[in-house]
């Protein structure tokens, strides 16, 4: 009978992979309070799921939209440093207005509503760049990025009252705050938390009307505006959210250092996320997220080569754009490479064919 109603079937096996993955979760969390999992491994696992965000949110529009950008990480710094100083106005003794302005054991509850907050203030700077961006395509895209992504540090770098180039710092107490609150490793809890719900949010949207119209772009825009599709609406709102997403990675990633600088949002932070997207194929949801976890591994890698990692990194991207254009996945999911991958779907007909 289930079979016989695919949408029941489909809302089934979604939650099951939702189950799946929140037993995960609730194990490497037990593992990491019983001290089977070190700090090393833990700041690896944060780092995973950071760059999926990253990579998720850059695949929007350089995947899915098919536009070019190049500086997402001024989005990144954006969500960060708002992220930021708001948590340490929130929870901890500030140099901005002194004392806190909440208890700090409220930090457990009110963490999310800081890093929203970061990802709300990189989705109106977003905004700002998408606006004068309607009419340009391609390399003009790209160069209006870049550009604003070094407006963005720049800007940081000589605000003397966050810092300037000589960095944030006090994010940690936050996480301090919370761990007195209940003795658990909140800082990887959350993370997780925020990775799973933006794929989610991503895979929602681009299976929703709203994204088949961002789709639509990618593969010839004026035969989506004949299709009534208003393509400068749809760029106006993949770029918010997508310059949203990069925001939340950013505030998540400032509190896993517990310091920032200018320098960690610069046009190599920028790289590393293009070479997450084309590693793993445009317009893949899947892609991004297995080509996050590859490239986190590689830097770990890399890490003893320090600089000279950093001519490895483009190298690859090279190699990626000569030998294989379309990344490992193209704009395929994992199940349409692997369907026997298809656990969750044994009572249904699955064709396949990703959202």
């Amino acid at each position: 009978m289930m079979a016989l109603v695919p949408g029941l079937n489909k809302g089934k096996n979604q939650t099951k992979l939702i189950i799946f993955i929140a037993v995960v979760m609730v194990i490497i969390v037990l593992l990491s309070s019983l001290g089977l999992i070190n700090q090393y491994i833990q700041s690896v696992i944060m780092s995973i799921c950071i760059n999926i965000i990253f990579a998720s949110s850059l695949n929007i529009v350089n995947g899915y939209m098919g536009e070019f950008s190049c500086g997402h990480a001024g989005f990144m710094a954006v969500g960060a440093y708002v992220s930021s100083v708001l948590s340490l106005i929130f929870f901890t003794e500030n140099k901005f207005i002194g004392n806190p302005l909440f208890p700090p054991q409220t930090a457990l509850f009110l963490f999310p509503v800081v890093i929203i907050a970061g990802g709300i203030a990189a989705a109106l700077a977003g905004l700002l760049v998408a606006i004068p961006s309607f009419k340009t395509r391609d390399d003009y895209l790209a160069i209006i990025t870049i550009a604003s992504n070094y407006i963005i540090t720049t800007a940081i770098n000589n605000i003397s009252a966050i810092g300037a180039s000589r960095g944030l710092m006090g994010m940690k107490s936050t996480m301090f705050a919370m761990n007195d609150v209940l003795p658990l490793p909140w800082m990887l809890i959350w993370i997780m938390v925020f990775a799973v719900i933006c794929v989610i949010a991503i895979k929602r949207l681009m299976g929703s009307v709203l994204g088949k119209g961002i789709s639509a772009i990618r593969y010839d825009e004026i035969s989506a505006e004949i299709m009534s599709v208003n393509t400068n609406q749809m760029k106006l709102l993949a770029f918010m959210f997508s310059s949203g997403l990069a925001g939340i990675a950013g505030g998540l990633f400032a509190h896993m250092l517990g310091f920032i600088n200018p320098g960690s949002f610069n046009i190599m932070k920028s790289t590393e996320g293009m070479v997450m997207v084309y590693l793993g194929g445009m317009g893949s949801l899947s892609g991004s997220v297995l080509s996050a976890i590859f490239f986190t591994f590689l830097l770990e890698l890399l890490r003893p080569l320090q600089i000279l990692k950093w001519v490895f990194i483009p190298l690859l991207l090279i190699l990626l754009m000569q030998f294989r254009p379309e990344g490992l996945m193209g704009n395929r999911e994992i199940l349409d490479v692997l369907p026997k991958l298809k656990l969750f779907n044994r009572g249904g007909k699955g064709n396949g064919k990703s959202a």
